[in-house]
């Protein structure tokens, strides 16, 4: 058996160990308790894959001799790394496993493309077209797949946020912000009142809860913001050295401008406007959705400068 196929099947067990992971989160949130049991399991199960995912990249990198980013195949390995190690620090700092039972499903998803869809040509390690043999290659594609993986988080977030509070206005501000350090915050309790449909519902509970989503939803898109705009402005560059022009048009590169913008007006927005909750929610929420665009999307439209990008 030689490298690829290790880890064609290193890769297949990930997929494996993300589903029992998402068995035992799911079940988690129907019995409508904190089981810790199935806490630990879940969590110990993303862990493992994570660490899988790392193995992988990294024999990757050693084996083919440069950073594994240069194809589809390893841009999905490494957003779906990106992601669990995120979702990994966020819940160890808010205690909440509802987090994990929304992000897993998409990470599953993304590792299920990548193993299942693309075909085995696509997820073998080849040797780097001319235009991605610079030190740029590094730079700018995991700049984007950094930004990638947080926006992507920070958007779930978001979509939590609307999903929870149903579309409707919350008025965060009746809880004291002071008095609620997000590192403290006991999630589960609250998260087993909303989903129990015969429990009681507390509605400080429930404003506590929809405030640190917004607070994280927040915090993250606001971290992967600056990855976004470094990863832009690299790619200019490195367009330039590669192409003679900084920017192109390519659908890419258009793309990456949309993404940019969304999130900008996402953060001037909070910034400026003061807004929080549902309104900015809206705009995270629509955030995921164009990046999966600019990432995915106009992979399957047409093809343009990113050539290497590009379903055949």
């Amino acid at each position: 058996m030689d490298w690829n196929e290790i880890q064609n099947v290193s890769s297949n067990i990930v997929f494996g160990i993300l589903l029992f992971a998402l068995v035992a989160y799911w079940f988690n949130l129907a019995l409508f308790r904190n089981s810790n049991l199935l806490s630990k399991i879940g969590r110990f199960s993303t862990i493992v894959a994570n660490g899988m995912l790392f193995f992988i990249l990294g024999s990757r990198w050693i084996i083919a001799g440069y950073f594994p980013l240069s194809n589809l195949y390893e841009s999905l390995l490494f957003l779906t790394c990106m992601l669990l190690t995120i979702y990994l620090y966020i819940e160890t700092k808010t205690k909440s496993k509802l987090i994990g039972s929304v992000l897993i499903p998409v990470t599953l998803l993304i590792n299920g493309f990548a193993n299942l869809t693309l075909s085995p040509e696509m997820q073998k390690s080849s040797p780097l077209v001319p235009a991605l043999q610079s030190n740029w290659l590094m730079m700018h594609v995991s700049m984007m797949l950094l930004s990638y993986g947080t926006l992507i988080m920070g958007s779930l977030l978001s979509i939590l946020f609307l999903v929870i509070s149903r579309f409707k206005e919350i008025d965060l501000q009746i809880v004291d912000n002071s008095s609620l350090p997000l590192s403290n915050i006991m999630l589960d309790y609250y998260e087993a009142k909303l989903v129990a449909p015969s429990a009681e519902i507390s509605e400080l509970g429930k404003i506590k809860l929809l405030q640190s989503i917004d607070n994280w939803s927040y915090r993250i898109i606001g971290l992967g913001f600056p990855f976004l705009t470094i990863g832009i402005i690299s790619g200019g560059v490195w367009a330039n050295e590669a192409w003679g022009s900084y920017w192109s048009w390519d659908p890419k590169e258009t793309w990456a401008l949309i993404t940019w913008l969304v999130f900008a007006t996402y953060l001037h927005a909070r910034i400026t406007k003061g807004w929080e909750g549902k309104k900015t929610a809206i705009l995270g929420g629509l955030g995921f959705f164009v990046i999966w665009i600019c990432y995915l999307g106009v992979n399957f439209l047409g093809k343009g400068l990113h050539s290497y990008g590009w379903l055949s």
